[in-house]
């Protein structure tokens, strides 16, 4: 089985499309949450995941769209943008993303959005977070998303700060015995100073990994952003990777 792994495409239908045809033939997508929000068509990528096979599991924005969410937290903009994906969702989405779960286990993977202890909202941004969490999960392995930035946190057997390492683009690694804690970055929104969409693609067979990056076309994204009236700095920052 080789599976497509990504998070956080956030309603970015082109960048999401790169990806697809980017990654080739793939048995099925495991999608670690933030499907909605800051972008312009939320609906239309949730049909095109749909049209795979796929686990996901929700993130805080498309828990923020459906209101079952505060988003009280957010920056303006990023309210803004939940206010008016609300307004979009047709009722099927809507059912969709409420049946969303916020953990699974795929094999030796657990699926977050944010982390095992908090799945919805924390942010996994340090290996002393990440240490903190390898008693909240039992598999050798676990997928996150939500910081938009592709990381490895391993167990080096410390309880206060886990090692970190970032995977070679395009080059497949071969897990180890040692526990990771492994985010593939976002599609839809980068914040690594690498605008192009981010995601992996795991070979069950081999138990290799791969980091690839893809181009696609932002200013497409920006135009239907525009059209729409979502704020401006929402669009800006794609074309930067922050």
């Amino acid at each position: 089985m080789r599976y497509l792994i990504l998070s956080d495409i956030h309603g970015n239908l082109p960048a999401f499309e790169a990806v697809l045809a980017d990654a080739g033939q793939f048995d099925q997508i495991w999608c670690l949450g933030d499907i909605i929000g800051y972008g312009p068509q939320p609906n239309e990528c949730i049909a095109r995941l749909r049209q795979f096979a796929h686990s996901c599991v929700a993130g805080n924005h498309d828990w923020a769209a459906i209101n079952k969410l505060d988003i009280s937290a957010f920056n303006p903009e990023a309210r803004k943008a939940c206010l008016w994906t609300r307004e979009q969702l047709t009722p099927e989405h809507w059912e969709y993303i409420e049946r969303l779960p916020e953990k699974l286990v795929e094999g030796n993977f657990t699926l977050v959005h944010g982390s095992p202890r908090y799945p919805i909202w924390e942010y996994m941004t340090h290996p002393s977070v990440a240490a903190a969490n390898l008693a909240c999960y039992d598999t050798a392995y676990c997928l996150f998303g939500h910081t938009h930035i592709p990381v490895v946190y391993v167990d080096n057997g410390s309880p206060r700060e886990t090692e970190t390492l970032t995977m070679p683009i395009g080059q497949a690694v071969l897990l180890p015995d040692q526990r990771w804690l492994i985010n593939p970055g976002g599609v839809g929104q980068p914040r690594d100073g690498d605008p192009r969409a981010a995601y992996l693609i795991y070979d069950q067979e081999t138990n290799m990994l791969q980091q690839r990056r893809v181009e696609y076309p932002i200013e497409e994204t920006q135009r239907l952003m525009a059209v729409r009236h979502l704020p401006d700095r929402l669009a800006a920052r794609l074309l930067f990777g922050w």
